[in-house]
């Protein structure tokens, strides 16, 4: 008979406490805690989609505890939707959380076209509701209309105005005997499997002010992937390409900035870069491979590697900044500069005459794993022919093969401000740097910035000290 008491005891007990742990707190004291009370979302662009967003639910008290409803108050049509705890919205229902346990809300946006020609903001709010409380996270979208061409070839010539940003998804040709001419102020935004392949001409005709300017870069505006190298391929000038003439034009975040490859097939370079940026690219900025590039005015910073020339080519760089920081995107292991007459393929060799002038530049990396950040490398069966004037630059042992005058030697050229940890740079030169005046005239009126350079002798690098 003792026995049949002390197991119904026991089962009492289990009953009781099973019970217990299976009830949900009731209390209106018992608010949940929410991670966030606004999500952010940057521009969008419209039928694009953007990333997903979320924030964390969580029931900080002892005991379990029921969420009523997890509700998107724009309903259906809203231009924002939601998920939580694997169940899709608008209205997400009874949801069981555990004492001390949290759930997942996922939030993306979409926004449809408007006639509206600027940014546009789109606002929604989720409610979370339980023990007769409401809560609420506010969501906020900017949204943008743009010119949309997916996997595009354009044939004859083509003017684009900065009406509207043009956001580029599977790529864009421009064939062979065709024109793309770029007006001031345009924004070009490029997918990552969205390479621009010029195989006929590039125009960009920007101007100085930053608003003028044209810019290519990814199409991921939000934070922190709008600052991550390797976010789109890079623009390509192939063997047909001729005639491009870039003006003021920004290239930035890309895999590889520009490349142009094979000889020119008329008198003009292949490319020619005045007072253009060519920035924060994961491989080589400005790669040429057998071709022929001038340059003037031109900063191109941290970069894997910041121009690379080889194969033999023609090249004639006059005021340019080639320069790079480390940081936590890009490591610099490679030289900011290479030259060479040939290139190896396999066992094979092969080469090709090579012509390079550097005037006024700067060449200069710091937190570089690089002894030398200006190398050349030269075969014997092709011409070499590399020269360097008033010149800035920072190398362990002096590039081979070249002739070099009035060079500055490994002396920081000590630019306005650089803050690798909050990712500014500003390669304008501070007072006291050995670039100021140290230039030879070169008949280049005016800098990176659209300044006038100084009478008698010019400054070093893209920038001229005011």
């Amino acid at each position: 008979m003792k026995r049949i008491l002390i197991y119904t005891g026991i089962l009492v007990l289990v009953f009781f406490y099973g019970c217990k742990k299976d009830t949900f707190i009731t209390s209106k004291d018992a608010l949940v805690q929410l991670s966030a009370d606004t999500l952010h979302f940057d521009t969008v662009f419209t039928t694009t989609g953007s990333v997903t967003q979320l924030f964390k639910i969580k029931n900080a008290n002892n005991q379990k505890l029921k969420i009523d409803e997890i509700i998107l108050k724009g309903g259906a049509a809203s231009a924002f939707k939601i998920n939580a705890d694997g169940f899709a919205g608008p209205d997400i229902k009874n949801i069981a959380l555990e004492a001390n346990d949290s759930i997942f809300v996922f939030v993306t946006v979409t926004i449809n076209p408007s006639l509206a020609p600027l940014p546009f903001i789109i606002r929604d709010s989720i409610g979370i509701v339980s023990n007769g409380n409401s809560q609420f996270v506010q969501l906020e979208a900017w949204g943008q209309n743009a010119h949309f061409l997916r996997g595009r070839k354009l044939t004859g010539n083509t003017v684009w105005t900065n009406d509207l940003p043009y956001i580029i998804i599977g790529g864009l040709q421009v064939d062979t005997n065709a024109l793309l001419t770029i007006q001031k102020g345009c924004k070009i935004y490029l997918h990552a499997d969205a390479p621009l392949l010029v195989d006929g001409s590039l125009q960009v005709n920007g101007e100085k002010e930053d608003s003028n300017r044209v810019y290519f870069s990814g199409d991921r505006l939000d934070y922190p992937y709008h600052e991550y190298p390797a976010a789109w391929p890079g623009i390509y000038f192939r063997g047909t390409s001729k005639n491009n003439v870039l003006q003021y034009a920004v290239v930035r975040n890309a895999y590889q900035g520009l490349v142009a490859q094979q000889p020119s097939i008329n008198a003009n370079p292949k490319l020619t870069l005045n007072q253009c940026i060519i920035d924060n690219i994961y491989d080589v900025g400005l790669y040429g491979i057998e071709t022929s590039i001038s340059a003037n005015n031109c900063l191109i910073s941290n970069c894997g590697k910041n121009v690379q020339l080889v194969l033999g080519g023609n090249y004639q760089f006059t005021h340019c900044s080639l320069t790079t920081i480390g940081n936590n995107y890009i490591a610099h292991k490679d030289p900011a500069l290479y030259v060479s007459n040939y290139v190896q393929s396999g066992s094979n060799i092969i080469t090709d005459n090579l012509s390079a002038i550097f005037t006024n530049c700067i060449i200069w990396a710091d937190n570089s794993t690089a002894d030398n950040e200006v190398v050349t490398a030269k075969q014997a069966a092709a011409g070499f022919n590399v020269s360097f004037n008033n010149c800035l630059w920072k190398a362990k042992t002096a590039p081979a093969d070249v002739v070099a005058s009035n060079i500055i030697a490994n002396q920081n050229p000590v630019f306005d401000s650089i803050n690798a940890q909050r990712n500014f740079y500003n390669f304008r030169l501070k007072d006291g740097s050995p670039a100021i005046n140290k230039g030879v005239v070169t008949g280049m009126a005016t800098d990176l910035d659209g300044n006038p350079r100084a009478v008698g002798l010019p400054d070093l690098g893209a920038y001229e000290k005011q």
